[in-house]
C-alpha cells in the first residue's frame, strides 16, 4: 500500500521517502514485538525462529531500499546484491559487520545497509529522500563502492580485488571476522581462489576472513561460467584450493513453489519456507564464522537466483536503464512485493544499528586510525660523488630497518628480491615460506610475501596500506602493470578517506635499459606513462631518484607520507653518484635539482631535464661533446615531477592529506631556462610533461623510449631507441640552426 499522511506521522524519520508499505506477515506480533538484538547487545543471542524472522525482515528491507534507490535514478545494479540479501543480513545479525566485497555492482545494497544502520547520517543522509537525491551524484553515493562512504571498509570496482582487503583486515585484526562477498560472475577465473590459497600457505594461522560466494548463476550479461557446476563440484572447487570447511546453503532445498532449474528465487516460497531458508543461512554463516575464527580456512556459499526478490531475475536484473523508473509498473510491482509493514522498519533499524556494537561508521576497523609502530630515524649510507653504487641495494638496507622496527610491515614481490639486487631485504626480513631454508632466506615467520602473481603482491600491500599499516610492493617495472589496477583503486580511495593512512609505496626495478638480453618481455617502461597521467589526480607521486643517495631519500620520503601513491623507479646496476643525501632531500622536496652545470660556453645554454638513473650515462657523454663544441650545458635531475606542475594542473585541493607544494616560476626558470631544452628519459615522456608545459626555452624536444628489442647491453637498447649521445648532440645542433 502507498504511504498516507497519517502513516508518515507514525513512522521514524528515516522512512521519509519510502513509497510502499506492506501487510504484516503471519506471526508478526510474536516475532517482531521487539528487536532480537537487544539494546546493549552486538548480535543475536541465539538462532531460533524469531532470529530468522527478523533476519528475513532485514534481508527484504535491504532488497526494498536497493531497488527503490536504483529506481530513483533509473540506474544502478540491484540484481546481484538481491541474491545475497539473506547472507548479508545474517552476517550483520551475527555481529560480523566488517564486510568487504569484490563486487562493485553490489554498491546499492551496501549503501542500503549503511542507511539502515544509520551510518549514512554522517554524510547528512537522514532519510530515503536524502539517499535518493545523493545516489550516483557528485559528493554522494557513487555508482561503485568507495571506502570514503561512512561505514564501508574498502572500495570495489574491478573484480577480483575484495579478498585482498579481507585478508589485510584479517592480518591486522586477528580478533575480528572479515567476510568478503564474491560473485560467481567472476568465478570463471581461478585467480580469486589462488590468491587466498597462497595467503593461507604463507599465513596458515590467519583464517579470520570468510569468503562468501553469492552463487546465483549469472554474471553481468549472461550465465556465469560456473553456472553448470553442481553443488558437489562447487564444494570440491573450493576444497581444491585448501578450504577445509565449505558450507553451502541452496535455496532449491527449500522451494515449495515448483520453480524449475538449479537456481530459484526464494522470495516466491511460502513464508514458513522463506523463514526456514533464512534460518539455515543464519546457522550456516554462524558455523562458518566460528570455523574461520577457530583456525580453519572456511568458505560460505549461498545459492539462489540472481535478482531474488526484486523487479526481475537473471542477468536482466543486473542493472536498471533510464526507462526503469519508480513510476514503471514492473518496478512498482517489485517494490510492492518486498514492501515491509510500517512497524518493521524500526525493528530493522534497531537490529542493524546495534549489530557489531553500533553503526558501522563508529565500529568497523577502518573508521579509526590504526596505531602505528614509531620508526627510528633511518640510517643511510652516504655514497661519495666519486663512487658507484647500486640504487636498489641502497634502498634495501632501509627497507630492512623498517621491517625490523615494525613487525607488522610486509614486503611483497613476485619475481624475487635477489634478482633486483635487494637480497639484503631477504637477509634481514626473510621470505615467508612453510619450508625453512637458510640458503634461500625462507622462514615461516618471514615478512617478505612472494606469490608469483603481481596482482596478489599489489593487492595485499595496497590492502594493508588502506587499512592503516605500512607495506611495500616491489616488482620489475615491466611486470608492474599486472598489479597496478588495485594500486590505482586504493590510491583513489586514499584521496577520499576521512582518516590518515600510510601511503601505498611501490618500487619498480630492472628497468628497460637493464634488461637487454631478456628482450621486450622485460622492457615495458610504458607503465611510467600511467604514473605520469595519475600525477594530476592530486595524491600520486612517481619518484625518479638519480642515484643511490637519492634512492634512499626517495624511500624515506615515501615511507613518511600519508594517503598517497608513492612509486619509485630505479635501477639494480652500479651507477655514478650525483647528489649528496642533503642535496637529494632538497631535490625531492622541491622536485628537481641541477646536478651539473658548465662554467663557460658561447654558443648558448642547453638544458637536459632527465628522469631516471642509468640514462644519465649517455647524457653526460653528450654533455662532453656539446661542451667541446662551445655549448654551456646544465643537467637537471627531475626526481619528483609532481612538484613541477602548476597548482592549477593538479587536483591537489580535492584530496585527503593534500600536498600543495609546487615549484615557483622563479625557481623553475632558474633550473630549466635555456636556449634549448631536451627532456630525456629512459622510459616514456609523460613524467616530464610538467617541464615541457612550463619551460620558456624557445626550442625544445624529447628523447625517450620507443619500444623493446633483444640486445646485449644497455648501450645497444638505448641506441635502438635513439637515446645516444650522438643523437642528443645532433638534436641540439638541429634545434640551434
Amino acid at each position: 500500500m502507498s504511504t498516507t499522511a497519517e502513516q508518515m506521522t507514525a513512522l521514524p524519520t528515516f522512512c521519509e521517502g519510502i513509497q510502499h508499505y506492506g501487510e504484516q506477515w503471519d506471526g508478526f506480533d510474536k516475532h517482531a514485538a521487539s528487536p532480537v538484538i537487544a539494546e546493549g547487545q552486538s548480535a543475536i543471542s541465539k538462532i531460533d525462529e524469531t532470529a530468522a524472522y527478523q533476519t528475513l525482515m532485514g534481508a527484504d528491507a535491504l532488497r526494498y531500499v536497493t531497488l527503490q534507490l536504483c529506481g530513483s535514478k533509473g540506474s544502478g545494479h540491484p540484481g546481484g546484491f538481491a541474491s545475497s540479501a539473506e547472507a548479508h543480513a545474517a552476517l550483520m545479525m551475527l555481529g560480523h559487520t566488517n564486510i568487504v566485497t569484490e563486487v562493485g555492482h553490489h554498491a546499492p545494497g551496501f549503501y542500503s545497509s549503511m542507511f539502515l544502520d544509520g551510518s549514512l547520517e554522517a554524510m547528512d543522509i537522514h532519510n530515503m529522500n536524502d539517499m535518493q537525491t545523493r545516489f550516483r551524484e557528485k559528493h554522494g553515493l557513487l555508482g561503485h563502492l568507495s571506502g570514503a562512504i561512512p561505514g564501508l571498509l574498502a572500495p570495489a570496482g574491478p573484480l577480483g580485488q575484495g579478498m585482498h582487503f579481507a585478508m589485510a583486515g584479517a592480518y591486522l585484526h586477528r580478533d575480528k571476522l572479515f567476510p568478503v562477498t564474491i560473485g560467481d560472475g567472476g568465478m570463471g577465473e581461478p585467480y580469486v581462489l589462488n590468491a587466498m590459497m597462497h595467503f593461507n600457505t604463507a599465513y596458515p594461522d590467519i583464517t579470520n576472513f570468510l569468503p562468501t560466494l553469492i552463487w546465483n548463476g549469472y554474471s553481468q550479461e549472461h550465465h556465469s561460467m560456473v553456472s553448470l557446476h553442481n553443488n558437489e563440484q562447487m564444494i570440491n572447487y573450493w576444497k581444491g584450493h585448501k578450504f577445509e570447511e565449505v558450507i553451502l546453503i541452496d535455496a532449491k532445498d527449500f522451494d515449495d513453489s515448483g520453480q524449475e532449474g538449479a537456481y530459484v528465487d526464494s522470495s516466491h516460497f511460502s513464508l514458513p519456507n522463506r523463514l526456514a531458508f533464512a534460518q539455515a543461512v543464519l546457522e550456516g554463516i554462524d558455523k562458518a564464522a566460528k570455523s574461520a575464527m577457530g583456525g580453519t580456512l572456511t568458505a560460505f556459499i549461498i545459492k539462489q537466483l540472481k535478482g531474488t526478490g526484486v523487479h526481475t531475475v537473471g542477468a536482466k536484473s543486473h542493472n536498471l536503464y533510464p526507462a526503469d523508473t519508480l513510476d514503471q509498473p514492473h518496478i512498482i510491482d517489485g517494490l510492492k512485493r518486498r514492501a515491509l509493514p510500517e512497524a518493521a522498519w524500526q525493528i530493522v533499524r534497531d537490529n542493524f544499528s546495534r549489530a557489531g556494537g553500533g553503526p558501522a561508521v563508529k565500529t568497523v576497523v577502518t573508521e579509526s586510525e590504526l596505531a602505528m609502530t614509531p620508526l627510528p630515524k633511518l640510517k643511510m649510507q652516504e655514497f661519495g660523488k666519486d663512487e658507484k653504487a647500486v640504487p636498489s641495494t641502497a634502498m634495501g638496507a632501509l627497507v630492512a630497518q623498517v621491517g625490523q622496527a615494525d613487525k607488522r610491515f610486509v614486503v611483497t614481490n613476485a619475481d624475487g628480491n635477489e634478482a633486483s639486487a635487494m637480497k639484503n631485504i631477504n637477509d634481514a626480513l626473510k621470505i615467508r615460506h612453510p619450508t625453512e631454508d637458510a640458503l634461500y632466506n625462507q622462514s615461516p615467520n618471514g615478512q617478505v610475501y612472494e606469490p608469483l602473481n603481481e596482482d596478489a603482491c599489489a593487492g595485499l600491500a595496497a590492502g594493508l596500506a588502506l587499512f592503516g599499516s605500512r607495506s611495500l610492493w616491489l616488482s620489475y617495472e615491466s611486470f608492474a602493470i599486472n598489479g597496478w589496477p588495485i594500486v590505482q583503486t586504493v590510491t583513489q580511495a586514499m584521496a577520499e578517506l576521512r582518516r590518515k593512512t600510510p601511503s601505498i609505496v611501490t618500487m619498480f626495478t630492472a628497468g628497460a635499459l637493464e634488461q637487454g638480453r631478456n628482450g621486450w618481455t622485460h622492457q615495458r617502461p610504458e607503465i611510467e606513462n600511467y604514473f605520469g597521467a595519475m600525477m594530476r589526480n592530486g595524491n600520486v607521486f612517481p619518484l625518479f631518484p638519480c642515484d643511490a643517495n637519492a634512492m634512499q631519500v626517495a624511500y624515506e620520503y615515501a615511507t613518511n607520507s600519508f594517503n598517497k601513491g608513492m612509486t619509485i623507479i630505479a635501477s639494480k646496476s652500479p651507477l655514478p653518484v650525483y647528489m649528496s643525501i642533503d642535496e637529494a632531500r632538497t631535490a625531492m622536496d622541491e622536485g628537481a635539482a641541477t646536478i651539473y652545470e658548465s662554467t663557460a660556453g658561447d654558443k648558448g645554454t642547453v638544458v637536459f631535464a632527465v628522469t631516471g638513473d642509468m640514462i644519465y650515462l649517455p647524457v653526460f657523454k653528450a654533455k662532453d661533446e656539446l661542451e667541446a663544441k662551445g655549448y654551456k650545458v646544465r643537467i637537471v635531475a627531475v626526481v619528483n615531477p609532481r612538484r613541477l606542475y602548476r597548482p592549477t594542473d593538479v587536483a591537489w585541493d580535492t584530496v585527503s592529506q593534500p600536498d600543495d607544494k609546487f615549484m615557483s616560476d622563479a625557481d623553475f626558470n632558474k633550473l630549466f631556462d635555456g636556449d634549448v631544452l631536451l627532456a630525456v628519459s629512459g622510459g616514456p615522456s609523460a613524467p616530464l610533461e610538467p617541464v615541457l608545459l612550463r619551460t620558456t626555452a624557445p626550442r625544445r624536444d624529447t628523447i625517450c623510449w620507443k619500444r623493446g628489442e633483444t640486445t646485449a647491453s644497455p648501450d645497444e637498447i638505448m641506441a635502438f631507441n635513439g637515446i645516444t649521445p650522438e643523437i642528443m648532440v645532433e638534436r641540439v645542433e638541429t634545434l640551434t640552426k
